[in-house]
């Protein structure tokens, strides 16, 4: 399993809440229409005292990556980057395997 990681940027002059809302209520629909996608999470940085790098990461999972490759290529993803737009200014992103590290049970 094969995953795309990415740490967004709000665009400047956007909100807080306008940021989240464009993102969670907006944009699922975007991705959840590219093919191959298998899951899809969401995690905003919480609001603190000190300013975080990012605004978020989200995570997307394809089972190999052939299926980023094509998921990336069609017009699905051209609506998705045309959202992207209006409310992220700029993104890191990188493709992932991920690994479960299993932890010592604690007493």
């Amino acid at each position: 399993m094969y995953k795309v990681v990415v740490l967004v940027i709000r665009k400047e002059g956007t909100t807080r809440d306008e940021f989240l809302r464009s993102w969670r209520s907006e944009h699922p629909r975007f991705v959840e229409q590219m093919p191959g996608i298998l899951r899809y999470r969401q995690s905003p940085a919480i609001q603190h005292k000190s300013v975080w790098p990012f605004d978020g990461m989200a995570e997307l999972w394809f089972a190999s990556l052939g299926d980023i490759a094509a998921a990336f290529k069609g017009p699905e993803a051209k609506a998705l980057f045309d959202h992207e737009e209006h409310f992220i200014g700029d993104l890191k992103w990188f493709v992932a395997e991920e690994f479960e590290v299993p932890l010592k049970e604690r007493t």
